[in-house]
């Protein structure tokens, strides 16, 4: 900015230069000056010459004036720009998204419903995505809702297995994992709300690099580890390593031990033993769970540090505000059970055309019926009339796939 500044205060200096009747000599007060003896006529020339280099000098005067001004004008500006970007940095760092609530769909009757009332869902994404890209553009390998009896503070886990054949939220039918793809978690929590007749409005989203470092910043987790899962755990740690450019510890032994970041997260990622994604989708239910148990030990002030310090890597509806307010009720909340959707029983896995390998629900309002027993204890749910409709229509789509 000051080089600018002083560009300006030479054009503005060399600009009367190029008009004076000199001839582009460089002229001295003395030069101003016209000898006595000149010409009758001229003394009021030279008077009204006088005038007019006090006015030129008055103007000079003025420009210069208006230039500082401007000059001072930028630096309260560039100072307001930077307390603005500071203000925002500070206070959005966990990558708050403030949804309208008329962009959320809730199918018709689920809103009032009075079982939901005593409940609040919470969708829990987890994107295949080392650092950034967690807004959309990137699929969510882990679907997970959180139901909290607000009266018991018992908490219900339940994964949605991500190649679930369902509707995405916009009338096409795909594997749901798309829908955070496509639109995002407003997409997803649409997604969610629609196939399973729930009434979600908050969320959070976590990378690879925002679970590592939570789990390391509780100082690591108690997990179990099996023979047929080392090898793929160390593959996975070492990958999401190399991406992040941090050094890993090899995982050597088997049986219940604390897991780091990185080892707990390649162990979320294993799919490649029996049980296939299914038994993925449990391994990162029984992580969290792990993290819940780790941060219920953990003292109101460590757990804001761990927010303020990780929350920059995680995308949610939550200010930073509730976030602390909910860390510091954590110890009042238990896991009670978890699960997954669709249910064994109610799910066939096959290739569905152009969409690859999907899991696809016999019945989506047979489904449903039993999601909301499992989570709200409701017996002999009826689900909504979209349900139903779609329920038809996944059945119309992949009817000729059934084996």
């Amino acid at each position: 900015m000051a080089s600018r500044y002083d560009d300006d205060e030479e054009y503005e200096y060399q600009r009367p230069r190029k008009k004076s009747s000199s001839g582009g000599k460089k002229r001295s007060s003395s030069d101003t000056r016209r000898p006595s003896g000149s010409s009758g006529g001229k003394k009021s020339s030279g008077s009204r010459k006088g005038s007019e280099r006090k006015m030129s000098q008055k103007a000079r005067a003025k420009k210069k004036r208006r230039r500082i001004l401007l000059f001072i004008l930028e630096i309260v500006v560039l100072v307001v720009m930077v307390l603005v970007l500071w203000t925002v940095t500070k206070t959005e760092k966990v990558g708050k998204l403030d949804i309208p609530e008329d962009e959320i769909i809730v199918n018709e009757g689920v809103e009032d419903m009075e079982v939901l009332k005593g409940y609040w869902n919470i969708a829990l994404f987890g994107v295949d995505s080392t650092t950034g890209a967690l807004t959309k553009n990137t699929r969510s390998d882990t679907i997970m809702i959180a139901s909290i009896n607000q009266d018991t503070q018992e908490v219900k886990l339940i994964s949605i297995y991500r190649d679930s054949f369902l509707n995405l939220g916009n009338d096409t039918y795909n594997k749901c994992n798309a829908a955070y793809a496509k639109g995002g978690p407003k997409q997803a929590m649409n997604m969610l709300n629609q196939n399973l007749d729930l009434n979600i409005t908050d969320f959070v989203t976590i990378g690879f690099e925002g679970l590592a470092d939570t789990i390391d910043s509780l100082g690591g987790v108690e997990i179990e580890v099996k023979s047929d899962e080392i090898t793929h755990l160390n593959n996975y740690q070492k990958c999401i390593a190399e991406d992040l450019k941090r050094t890993y510890t090899p995982v050597s032994n088997t049986g219940t031990q604390v897991l780091d970041g990185l080892q707990a997260t390649g162990y979320c990622r294993i799919r490649y033993t029996a049980g296939d994604d299914f038994k993925r989708a449990e391994r990162q239910r029984t992580v969290l769970k792990a993290v819940m148990e780790k941060a219920k030990g953990a003292s109101v002030s460590q757990l804001t540090s761990i927010a303020n310090s990780v929350f920059d890597e995680v995308y949610t509806s939550f200010d930073i505000s509730e976030i602390v307010s909910l860390l510091g009720d954590v110890s009042s909340y238990s896991i009670v059970a978890d699960d997954g959707f669709p249910q064994e029983d109610k799910r066939w896995v096959g290739s569905v055309g152009s969409k690859g390998s999907c899991v696809v629900p016999t019945d989506l309002s047979d489904n449903v019926t039993w999601l909301h027993g499992y989570l709200f204890d409701e017996t002999d749910y009826q689900p909504s009339t979209q349900v139903q409709e779609y329920s038809d229509k996944i059945k119309a789509e992949t009817g000729s796939y059934v084996k």
